[in-house]
């Protein structure tokens, strides 16, 4: 186990002088004696419209050199409160995606194993089944706080029962989901069947779409979100397509009408009590970026879930 924690200072290596890793932080072999854990799950057969996410955990760790140790508003250094490191990215099989399925489970379900929390880059939205599998083996149906633009709850695409457009919906069937305890926030854009969002309420899950965010304010949102979720343990999954494409524009199914980068990191934040049990950040695809922006977007959404740890590890 390393003793120094801490991720090299720019004043001595430059950002430039990147590991490979999130934040450059150690590149570890298990999660034993951590309390967090990277990790990539570089997979994008699943998509509907444009490939490319099988890049974003690549993408995320190149750009996430740029953050640093301290959180200013949360009042917490990650490095100091922490012990983490990034474990590279699971061996997924690309157009296979039940054996990619087994692989980020096994991935997921060691680093559980050890008691260190799962972060997880994607790839498309399709690796979260896998991810609740592992989680629910350990902590039962979890609760689910989902930011998208997009509900991912159609029972088949093109046909298909598992696609990134089905996941929440194939979670629900097997039993991993708490319904009664979990949100989603965010949806938005044109739809082929208009009661689309009505599923999530006869599915037993609360849907807020963008609009209604609008109207009813973000921290009134936020409130109703910790609400119903109480301290049941809670998923984390961010789609990066929650934000507008004006400020993430690196993504495989933009919609256009979204948040701010500041409001999203802001929504994030007002999390910190919540029981978490994992997280992972989805849809980034570099190809379609500019500016790196879509991936520091990303970076900065991790780097508030680790912060997030970093105060609950401190104040609890």
């Amino acid at each position: 186990m390393l003793e120094n924690n801490q991720q090299d200072s720019a004043l001595s290596s430059p950002r430039f002088c990147n590991t490979g890793t999130f934040m450059r932080m150690p590149k570890v072999e298990t999660a034993k004696g951590l309390d967090f854990v990277i990790a990539g799950a570089p997979f994008d057969t699943a998509s509907s419209y444009r490939s490319g996410a099988r890049f974003g955990p690549s993408g995320i760790r190149a750009i996430s050199a740029m953050m640093k140790p301290n959180n200013v508003i949360l009042q917490v250094n990650i490095m100091n409160s922490l012990k983490g490191g990034d474990i590279g990215d699971f061996n997924i099989v690309p157009g296979y995606i039940h054996p990619t399925y087994m692989q980020i489970e096994k991935g997921v379900q060691n680093i559980i194993n050890d008691n260190a929390m799962p972060v997880v880059l994607g790839g498309d939205h399709s690796i979260t089944l896998a991810e609740l599998r592992a989680v629910a083996k350990k902590h039962g149906p979890v609760a689910i706080i989902h930011f998208d633009s997009h509900s991912d709850l159609c029972d088949t695409v093109f046909g298909e029962k598992y696609n990134h457009g089905t996941p929440f919906r194939r979670a629900l069937e097997e039993g991993l989901i708490d319904a009664a305890h979990s949100i989603q926030l965010g949806m938005r854009g044109s739809l082929y069947d208009p009661n689309e969002h009505k599923i999530a309420a006869e599915l037993g899950m609360k849907l807020i779409p963008a609009h209604k965010i609008r109207e009813i304010g973000i921290d009134k949102v936020i409130e109703i979100a910790l609400e119903r979720i109480g301290d049941t343990p809670v998923f984390l999954t961010f789609d990066i397509d929650f934000v507008d494409p004006a400020y993430a524009p690196g993504t495989g199914t933009p919609e256009v009408g979204g948040f701010t980068s500041y409001e999203s990191l802001h929504m994030v934040r007002q999390l910190k009590d919540l029981n978490f049990v994992g997280m992972d950040l989805v849809e980034v695809a570099p190809c379609y970026d500019f500016g790196e922006l879509t991936t520091y977007m990303a970076a900065n959404v991790v780097y508030e879930f680790l912060s997030i740890l970093a105060y609950q590890k401190e104040t609890k």
